[in-house]
């Protein structure tokens, strides 16, 4: 997650020196816990929680639990792991809901946090869940708040409740107090109140906010705070607290590059629990907060369930399945392909889900290096086919593949990797489906790679040994260099991987070799 950064890459640096450690002395977990600490500060967390997180981790570390450990190195980033999800919250809190619908949530915070958009993917997330969401334009001072409300929850696919203009037209406390009735009326099961918000805190905010909590008596207040405001997000946090007080805390923005003190701060200063967190610009994504998952995230340990989680939202099951069996048989085509890649962009982003395996964050440069529109321009050169093209592969000739480039705007080199690349996939997906040992092109079968016992496969014999090469000249000079007992000579300029004769020389020709390609040569 890009705005942890810059504190994952810290942590990991400091970890990487203590691993080449086989026991730890006060001094290396002084050494540990001091660069924490700077790595914390300079993440723009809150200096009371940097303290007393640093304290926790220091106390832990000196321990028992460290000194009888058989890894100290691991045990350490453990119980930095454990502090972390601690001050994140400690454990997962899902929204309450009503016993008698509709559940209200009201949503508060400063303007630019991001709470219209908010509002839309909360309600969109909702929907998915079997809800059938509100959405109420009560922020009726902003410029064309309003507007935008309509706009987001019509992309989102739900309903709005907009009675009044805006752009300082309309009372928000009536608006949000009659969208309970006609939620009722209309059989919404959630209200979600959108309200205003200022550049600052102020008191004229904090009294229609609290107004607005009168008036709908909410079940959930859910105080948005963009997670890139650093350590003035203690501070609105605790003015929002006092003023308004809420029941849990949506971060946005979690996709920029700031540092991301607030994640950490938040929850600790104020006691309230992060429930939602907003990871994009995009409708969907968004995603429940897990402290666990993201104290793993910040310490590169990876995000495996939430992977998991998203790949099963977005691949049907009995149609992977389906796309299992063409594996084993020769039927996987490039429609077949093209599904596979649109169900993968279906989940999200690429390098963010690449960004969730553990360890990935030695791996940044080549994450950030990789381009997400590549996807779109194989889609682009499948989709230019023909529908008997896509189903068969070998049809694919020099005038086809120069069509399909042209209609898709590349050009017939890309075509043809594109080809190759599918080919091989093809090959490798059916040697796993059938548990054999997949063969990566050129560096032979990959290590572990093997599907179980084969006693009782048929032992494979072996092959008759010759030349295969299309020389006649060269193929004639190794088949009697074979036949004489001998090694067929490297080719000129070196073996097969480059690397030359021992000597730095090319060998020179055999008595036999010079016969065969007189021969040949009809001498």
């Amino acid at each position: 997650m890009a705005t942890f950064g810059n504190l994952s890459d810290r942590l990991s640096e400091t970890f990487k020196n203590l691993r080449k450690k086989g026991s730890l002395s006060a001094s290396d977990v002084d050494g540990t816990v001091r660069e924490i600490r700077r790595a914390l500060l300079e993440a723009d967390v809150s200096l009371d929680v940097v303290k007393d997180f640093t304290g926790k981790v220091r106390e832990r570390a000196l321990g028992d639990e460290v000194n009888k450990a058989l890894n100290p190195a691991q045990q350490v980033v453990q119980i930095v792991n454990e502090e972390l999800v601690a001050i994140l919250g400690g454990s997962q809190r899902r929204l309450e809901f009503a016993k008698n619908p509709p559940t209200v949530i009201m949503l508060a915070g400063l303007q630019g946090a991001g709470k219209t958009t908010l509002a839309g993917k909360l309600a969109k997330w909702l929907a998915k869940e079997g809800h059938t969401p509100l959405l109420v334009a009560a922020d009726l001072q902003r410029p064309n708040a309003v507007t935008q409300l309509s706009v987001v929850a019509q992309q989102a696919g739900v309903a709005v409740y907009a009675p009044e203009p805006g752009n300082g037209v309309g009372d928000p406390v009536r608006v949000a107090k009659d969208s309970i009735t006609y939620a009722r009326t209309k059989q919404y099961d959630t209200v979600i109140v959108d309200t205003a918000g200022r550049l600052g805190v102020d008191a004229e905010l904090m009294k229609q906010a609290s107004n607005i909590r009168n008036a709908v008596n909410p079940d959930e207040v859910l105080f948005v705070i963009d997670a890139m405001i650093g350590q003035d997000a203690v501070a609105t946090a605790k003015a929002f607290q006092d003023g308004v007080d809420f029941t849990g805390v949506v971060l946005t923005k979690l996709d920029g590059d700031a540092r991301g003190g607030a994640a950490l701060s938040v929850a600790s200063v104020t006691g309230r629990p992060i429930i939602f967190a907003s990871t994009g610009e995009g409708l969907d994504e968004f995603e429940p907060f897990h402290p666990d998952r993201m104290a793993s995230r910040i310490l590169d340990l990876g995000d495996i369930l939430t992977l998991i989680e998203q790949a099963q939202q977005a691949f049907d099951e009995e149609e992977a399945m389906a796309m299992a069996e063409k594996f084993s048989t020769d039927s996987f085509t490039l429609e077949d392909f093209l599904k596979q890649m649109q169900q993968l962009r279906n989940m999200g982003s690429i390098k963010k889900m690449m960004g969730m395996l553990p360890g990935m964050g030695q791996m940044k440069q080549q994450l950030d290096a990789f381009d997400e529109n590549e996807i779109v321009r194989t889609e682009a050169i499948i989709q230019s086919m023909t529908l008997a093209e896509r189903r068969n592969s070998k049809l694919l000739n020099g005038s086809r593949r120069l069509r399909i480039a042209r209609g898709s705007g590349s050009t017939v080199t890309e075509v043809n990797a594109l080809v190759n690349r599918f080919e091989q996939a093809a090959k490798m997906m059916k040697t796993v489906a059938k548990g054999g040992v997949p063969q990566i092109p050129g560096m032979g079968p990959i290590p572990g790679g093997g599907g179980g016992g084969g006693g009782s496969r048929k032992q494979q014999q072996p092959k008759k040994k010759g030349s295969k090469s299309g020389n006649p000249a060269k193929r004639a000079s190794e088949n009697a260099a074979l036949a004489a007992g001998k090694p067929a000579a490297a080719p000129a300029g070196g073996t097969g991987f480059g690397l030359g004769s021992p000597a730095g020389e090319t060998p020179a020709p055999t008595e036999e070799e010079l016969a065969s390609l007189q021969k040949f040569l009809g001498r």
